[in-house]
């Protein structure tokens, strides 16, 4: 196998080109391949220089190089002027707020926090939500990442929460009407993924669950790291209490880089003062009065201690390359691809999930034909192909594989044989 050779033009200086002339020079058209190799392509030379087929989107996302720019201005800002940086540093954490609003669809940019985990957001929640009982009530279902599964039973083995678990199907889907027929009027909260982790599967019916919830009082929050990103944002339009996501896939911004998002209503409302909290929350940071506490208003309320910067420089330019060219754009694309490998894939006699709606990547089954796919998995890697595996909520091993702009035609065409060969162990 060998690495793709991104081209300078002759005559021409070999200097980084900016994601706002890249993205322009695409037109405002559907994405098509000749235009992303010339112009997305130059964007991402350290990554693409990698000698593989990188089908592991869906897990850690393909940095463009000016992010390593990024992160040298932060470290720049901390040796040039020491404590002084803060006010650069407070700025990109806004900006990366604002950033994110935008991606999810959050009308207001402050009612974003940043979270180093999204299951830090998800205890955030849990920890302020009033409760009709003596702990919390919550419904969720067996399908979710571990990121919130873990700590849910954390919660539950504890005697900190009820949680009541809604099975998946026999096919592993979840099903909207599943989820709201748990709800009950003890309910306190509803905990959701808007793409599963172990599928694919977009979970439709959401807003059915969101109303069945708020008739009896419950609050909704929804697991977005599978969806940012990949399907346009819609969180107010949801009507969902809260939303926990990251940027660590799909937009392209590394570990930590996560958030916590808040439905307006529950911003300033005492019922939802938060406990896991710092003085980063307080409403004037700097007086260090004590007596009586002052949260900030609005998602600033929602902040805990000495914030971590860095992740708005390592995020940056990802998020930026996402809304310059547009989710919806992304998501046509997106589909196209994940059609056309699962076309070559079935090609080759193996069988694809092919439910629809789906996220961003695709599962091959390896129980028909290996039974195990972890070593399906690390077959695939010998052989040049970077992807993952999961079991899915039944038991079944998968291989996940997801394509992104980056992915040429080329490579879906050598990794459909690849994948057959890795999963029926050839």
């Amino acid at each position: 196998m060998t690495s793709r050779t991104i081209a300078q033009p002759a005559g021409l200086p070999t200097t980084r080109p900016t994601i706002r002339d890249a993205v322009a020079a695409l037109g405002d058209g559907p994405l098509a391949e000749p235009a992303l190799r010339e112009h997305v392509d130059p964007l991402f030379s350290r990554v693409l220089a990698r000698d593989e087929i990188y089908l592991a989107n869906h897990s850690l996302g393909r940095p463009l190089d000016r992010m390593a720019d990024d992160v040298a201005e932060f470290t720049r800002l901390w040796y040039e002027d020491m404590d002084a940086a803060w006010d650069a540093w407070l700025g990109e954490l806004t900006a990366f707020r604002a950033m994110v609003a935008r991606l999810i669809g959050c009308g207001r940019e402050d009612a974003v926090v940043h979270k180093v985990s999204a299951g830090q957001g998800l205890r955030a929640v849990i920890n302020a939500m009033p409760t009709k009982g003596s702990t919390p009530s919550i419904v969720s279902t067996a399908a979710e990442f571990d990121a919130v599964d873990t700590i849910l039973r954390a919660y539950a083995q504890k005697g900190r929460a009820s949680v009541r678990w809604v099975e998946a199907d026999d096919d592993a889907m979840i099903r909207a009407e599943s989820v709201t027929e748990a709800i009950t009027p003890e309910t306190d909260l509803v905990v959701v993924s808007r793409v599963y982790f172990n599928t694919g599967q977009v979970l439709e019916g959401l807003d059915d669950i969101v109303e069945a919830a708020h008739r009896v009082g419950a609050a909704v929050l929804v697991d977005t790291y599978h969806s940012a990103g990949v399907i346009p944002g819609d969180f107010d339009r949801s009507r969902a209490d809260f939303a926990i996501g990251g940027n660590y896939k799909y937009t392209r911004g590394g570990p930590g880089a996560s958030w916590l998002a808040i439905r307006e209503d529950h911003l300033d409302d005492p019922a939802w003062q938060p406990i896991d909290t710092g003085w980063f929350a307080k409403d004037s940071h700097f007086d260090f009065a004590r007596g009586r506490l002052r949260l900030a208003p609005g998602g600033d309320g929602w902040n805990e201690g000495t914030p971590a910067p860095l992740i708005a420089y390592q995020a940056r330019s990802g998020l930026e390359f996402t809304l310059a060219v547009g989710v919806d754009r992304l998501r046509s694309y997106s589909v196209s691809q994940l059609q056309g490998l699962a076309e070559r894939l079935s090609a080759e006699g193996l069988s694809v999930r092919t439910h629809a709606p789906r996220g961003a990547f695709l599962c091959v089954d390896t129980d028909n034909h290996t039974g195990d796919h972890a070593a399906a998995r690390a077959r695939l890697k010998q052989l040049g192909v970077n992807s993952d595996s999961r079991t899915d909520a039944r038991g079944r091993g998968i291989i996940r594989l997801c394509p992104d702009v980056l992915t040429t035609t080329d490579e879906l065409d050598r990794a459909a044989p690849l994948v057959r060969d890795a999963i029926l162990g050839h």
